[in-house]
């Protein structure tokens, strides 16, 4: 693994110009396309709450999802080099974000990931990479409140 800077690159376009483009709060669409090189777009929206699409993706379901996969992404590291076999692994994640007269901030996120690794394999050990994943996950060393990790561990069916 390389150690240095890296460079992430993205498109937002707004593509919810009714014809009169921004000339009141209720006149426009929050729609927006989501590019970043060759991947597929994602099709972005504010969250219904504030008159967006509830079929899109929006800002807040993003940055919840990248810092569940983050972690997703360490712990299943640190198992495989810790002989540790997963099987399976799902995460329920829940952010909580609070709104105040001229900002909003997220002030809490609680990943739940139920794991699913191999019979007889050291669940205890398995248990404790996830504090090891939290240290290492990017996107939660670089956020300002707690992200809390709650995993159920099992063994698979022998």
């Amino acid at each position: 693994m390389t150690h240095g800077e890296h460079h992430y690159n993205v498109v937002v376009e707004w593509t919810g110009n009714q014809g009169t483009g921004t000339s009141g709060y209720r006149e426009y669409g929050r729609d927006h396309a989501i590019r970043a090189n060759s991947k597929p777009e994602i099709a972005g929206s504010s969250d219904p709450a504030f008159r967006g699409d509830a079929t899109r993706w929006n800002p807040e379901d993003l940055f919840l999802a990248s810092i569940s996969a983050c972690h997703q992404l360490w712990y299943l590291h640190l198992c495989a080099d810790a002989g540790i076999r997963v099987l399976s692994y799902l995460d329920e994640a829940h952010g909580t974000m609070r709104e105040g007269p001229n900002e909003g901030r997220f002030a809490e996120v609680v990943l739940r990931p139920c794991v699913v690794i191999r019979a007889g394999d050291d669940r205890e050990l398995a248990a404790r990479l996830h504090h090891s994943a939290h240290e290492k996950c990017y996107i939660a060393n670089s956020v300002n409140f707690p992200v809390r990790c709650e995993p159920t561990i099992e063994w698979a069916e022998a």
